[in-house]
C-alpha cells in the first residue's frame, strides 16, 4: 500500500466530441489530398469498408477518384478554393478563390493553409459551411 498512496489519483475525463477540431482535421486530410493530387495527376483516394457477405466480415478497399480544387483561368493562371461540407468556403465575402500564378505554387499554397486551418484561423468559415450542410439536411427530411 505504500506504493499506491505515493501515486496522485485523479478522476476520468469524459470523453467527447470536439466539432472545431474535427472539422478542422478533415480539412486538413482534404489538403493533404490535394497536395497529393498536384504531384500525381492520377492520385485516388483509397476507401477500407467492412462489408457482410454470407455472415462473414470482409473489409473491401475501393478506389475514390479527387477532385481537384484549383480551376485554370483565361490568362493561364489558376484559382485554388477550399471545400467543406460539400461547399465551397469564402475567404472574404464574395471571394472564395486564391489566385496562383502557376501549379508549382499550389503545394507551397496547400502548406500555407493547412497552418492557417492548424491555428484555427477558419474556423468561422469551417463552421458555417457545417451550418449550412445541417440546414440542407433538414429541409431534405421535410
Amino acid at each position: 500500500m505504500a506504493i499506491l498512496k505515493s501515486l496522485t489519483f485523479t478522476t476520468l475525463p469524459q470523453p467527447g466530441a470536439n466539432p472545431t477540431l474535427d472539422r478542422r482535421q478533415r480539412v486538413i486530410e482534404r489538403l493533404e489530398e490535394q497536395k497529393r493530387l498536384v504531384a500525381d495527376p492520377n492520385y485516388k483516394r483509397t476507401i477500407r469498408t467492412s462489408v457482410k457477405k454470407d455472415g462473414v466480415k470482409n473489409v473491401v478497399e475501393t478506389q475514390h477518384r479527387v477532385m481537384p480544387w484549383w480551376r485554370m483561368t483565361g490568362n493561364g493562371t489558376f484559382v485554388f478554393f477550399v471545400r467543406a461540407s460539400q461547399k465551397t468556403i469564402e475567404f472574404e465575402k464574395g471571394k472564395a478563390g486564391i489566385a496562383v500564378a502557376s501549379l508549382d505554387k499550389l503545394p507551397a499554397l496547400i502548406d500555407t493553409l493547412i497552418t492557417a486551418v492548424r491555428n484555427g484561423e477558419l474556423d468561422e468559415q469551417l463552421a458555417a459551411a457545417a451550418k449550412s450542410a445541417q440546414v440542407r439536411k433538414a429541409k431534405k427530411a421535410a
